[in-house]
């Protein structure tokens, strides 16, 4: 390795360097959709950090002079990409000496730029972990009990790696199709009430997906708003609202670990692969602090337990016997919004009706979540009585209160 590093190449070091912590103060300028957020959209999802952990492996094999030309090129590619910039930065400085450690900047721009600096270092070891600790081949995460053929992809996010996972629902199974670097809240995670900076955890459904020309520039390629608070959050009395799947600004390529208000934030190029390939209203997203994987057989018997209560459930609405029915509710349950007093009229009407006509369960599906207090089970089905072509797509909430599961609430979406 040389170790003279020509003038030209030093002042490069140092503007390098001020660019990787800088930018965030040029994004956070007002400015007209710039024609870098239209090359951010262009390029490849995930190809940013495919090529920025090349440069790591290279480093690792002390080829240090290829590493030094991709990172060049890297950064002259993405130009925002402010951890590639570090990078390149600390490759410089390695042409002249040791590097003494992670983003080795000048003493008084680390003082002035700690914090930014912090939150690129950690970045960058959670890009590496992610490429150390990968899912087991064809593991899915536990909360993934039974997808439905009408769920064609899925999301899963581990919050304590920053990485989100994206899935295909096909007829042999749900195959794991990508995963991406994220950013979650100011102060993490376990979304409590309004404004505390913090991301939730829990299971829900993409519900919309914003045409990015109605967004303002903060939120990049475009954004997909969750269903936060869902009813079991509003059961434990949590509050908020607002919490999307989004981009990035034009002049910042991705944030650090946790830098925004609530929201999942990914790379432009990322968002926009997930943006153009999920159904809004059908998409699950589980956001968990660590996902557990485990291999799809495993959670059968599981399927199957939660399967027959359900089937209960079923035939005691089929046969039309009020008590039965009743059994399966909690005392505060309720029912798009009414209570279980005052829904249990609307539910002898509606069993009334039904004449005990049996009913089928269709596109039937349903996740577990598990925190601290409580299992739950979120279960979506189409409800079509005998005779009939369509019916009703319905929601449930259960939880288990000891040996039995109960619902907790129930709507119709659809």
């Amino acid at each position: 390795m040389s170790l003279a590093l020509p003038r030209g190449c030093r002042a490069l070091l140092a503007l390098c360097c001020a660019v990787a912590l800088l930018q965030p103060a040029f994004a956070a300028k007002p400015m007209a959709r710039k024609p870098a957020l239209a090359a951010q959209h262009q390029a490849r999802d995930g190809d940013a950090e495919a090529r920025l952990i090349e440069i790591y492996k290279l480093v690792g094999q002390a080829k240090t002079r290829a590493a030094l030309a991709k990172a060049e090129t890297l950064v002259r590619d993405h130009p925002s990409f402010q951890l590639a910039q570090l990078v390149y930065g600390d490759l410089l400085t390695a042409q002249v000496g040791p590097v003494r450690s992670f983003g080795d900047v000048p003493h008084a721009t680390a003082q002035s730029s700690a914090q930014l600096l912090a939150g690129l270092r950690e970045e960058s070891q959670l890009r590496m972990r992610a490429l150390r600790e990968r899912p087991p081949a064809g593991a899915i995460p536990a909360q993934f009990l039974q997808l439905s053929p009408r769920n064609r992809h899925a999301i899963a996010i581990d919050t304590s790696r920053a990485r989100l996972y994206l899935f295909e629902n096909k007829p042999d199974g749900i195959k794991l199709v990508a995963d991406y670097y994220i950013s979650v809240g100011k102060s993490g995670i376990e979304k409590a009430v309004e404004g505390d900076l913090r991301t939730p955890l829990g299971v829900y459904y993409v519900t919309s997906n914003l045409d990015p020309k109605s967004l303002k520039d903060f939120y990049g390629a475009g954004a997909l708003p969750i269903n936060y608070p869902n009813p079991y959050d509003a059961r434990r009395g949590k509050t908020g609202s607002g919490i999307w799947l989004h981009g990035t600004p034009p002049g910042q390529f991705s944030r650090a670990p946790k830098a925004t208000d609530g929201c999942v934030v990914l790379a432009n190029p990322d968002l926009l692969r997930i943006v153009k390939t999920v159904e809004t209203r059908t998409t699950p997203v589980v956001i968990a602090n660590s996902l557990k994987w485990v291999a799809p057989a495993s959670v059968q018997p599981d399927s199957r337990r939660f399967a027959d209560v359900l089937q209960a459930w079923r035939n005691a609405k089929a046969t039309g016997d009020v008590d039965a029915m009743l059994g399966f509710y909690t005392s505060d349950f309720s029912f798009n919004g009414k209570t279980l007093a005052a829904w249990t009229p609307l539910l002898k009407v509606e069993l009334t009706r039904a004449r005990g006509r049996d009913i089928e369960l269709k596109d039937l599906s349903f996740l577990r979540w598990t925190d601290g207090t409580a299992e739950t089970m979120v279960v979506t089905f189409g409800e079509v009585a005998a005779g009939a072509r369509t019916g009703p797509v319905k929601r449930q909430y259960w939880v288990r209160q000891g040996p039995h599961w109960k619902i907790f609430y129930e709507g119709v979406i659809g």
